[in-house]
């Protein structure tokens, strides 16, 4: 059974780190519109070669700089193998899904993972599924549908194969989430799950790219349409900034945060990538937001205040708990 965290400061800690996860996250849906849109980047060879970016990047950072991290005991390897499969799973139907829906629809379609979090998380990992779990989960899709404008029926003029794409990549995110949370569970340090699931995943990738015929939407259809960029400078610096930032950086706070919190609650908290995307094109398109964005970003904000003072409460009134301890913490 799992528990609340040991206390109100570990409590923080895990939800700025996933605060910031979710900041980082927001820039993914608009890196991968510019690349199919621009480049038309084929789906599963942009999510291909994104996960062989991030694994290469993590092993030269990894063996120059903690080479202890690449270390992996033998009963953890099935697991791993298995979470990168639903990593490429997530990021093909995530991909996809941008280029079929546009990043609006495709935004609030991925969010949907909340209420699929709460409720696997309570069935498979007996995390809590209380009235206020439910009550924030409501709150913050109602603000997802606004921030990103799926409210406007023009929004959902897709076609059914789009639709499904989106509702799919929302419940591979929520399996991603609550491995996530396994894996801590497991002792595993997050960087260690980072590097050796992107790594599974982008061998996935490459295999599904490899096989013949065009079956499957926005794959390879031929083996040298993995260089689809050719001598884009702009275009490969563009991917490597895709894999270098909100990829790495974005995943590596969320697994860091799912050490400290419940997935269902970071996944709740991940919501919030709709209002930090509305706020990034603000800044740096000049793009205004209306007063039904603000008000869906509000929403989305008073979702995971009311759920971290309900936690807060929960953590300073029950049993204490240690906090999870990772393989780096056990090496020490």
């Amino acid at each position: 059974m799992s528990r609340p965290p040991s206390n109100p400061s570990t409590l923080t800690r895990g939800y700025l780190i996933a605060l910031a996860s979710a900041a980082v996250l927001s820039t993914t849906a608009i890196f991968i519109r510019y690349l199919t849109q621009t480049y038309q980047l084929p789906a599963l060879v942009l999510a291909c070669l994104r996960e062989g970016i991030v694994a290469l990047i993590m092993l030269a950072i990894l063996g120059l700089r903690w080479p202890r991290l690449l270390r992996l005991k033998r009963e953890h390897l099935v697991y791993l193998i298995l979470y990168g499969l639903m990593l490429a799973l997530f990021n093909s139907l995530w991909t996809l899904s941008v280029s079929l829906n546009g990043a609006a629809v495709s935004t609030v379609l991925v969010y949907c993972s909340a209420g699929f979090t709460a409720l696997l998380g309570w069935w498979l990992l007996k995390e809590r599924l209380d009235w206020a779990k439910l009550l924030a989960v409501a709150i913050c899709l109602g603000g997802c549908g606004l921030v990103s404008g799926a409210f406007a029926p023009a929004a959902w003029r897709a076609n059914l194969v789009g639709i499904l794409t989106g509702i799919l990549s929302g419940l591979w995110y929520a399996i991603y989430s609550l491995m996530g949370r396994s894996a801590a569970q497991r002792g595993l340090n997050p960087w260690t799950t980072l590097f050796y699931t992107f790594t599974f995943a982008a061998l996935f990738l490459f295999a599904v790219n490899l096989i013949p015929g065009g079956f499957l939407p926005g794959k390879a259809l031929h083996p040298l349409d993995l260089l689809w960029l050719g001598d884009s400078l702009p275009g490969w610096g563009i991917l490597v900034a895709l894999a270098a930032g909100p990829t790495l950086a974005g995943y590596g706070l969320l697994l860091v945060s799912l050490s400290y919190l419940p997935s269902s609650v970071v996944n709740l908290i991940a919501t919030l990538e709709p209002a930090f995307t509305a706020l990034i094109a603000y800044l740096l398109l000049g793009e205004r937001l209306d007063g039904i964005q603000i008000g869906g970003s509000l929403m989305i904000l008073a979702g995971v205040v009311f759920l971290r003072i309900y936690e807060g409460r929960l953590a300073g009134q029950g049993p204490l708990a240690p906090p999870l301890k990772t393989q780096s913490q056990s090496d020490q």
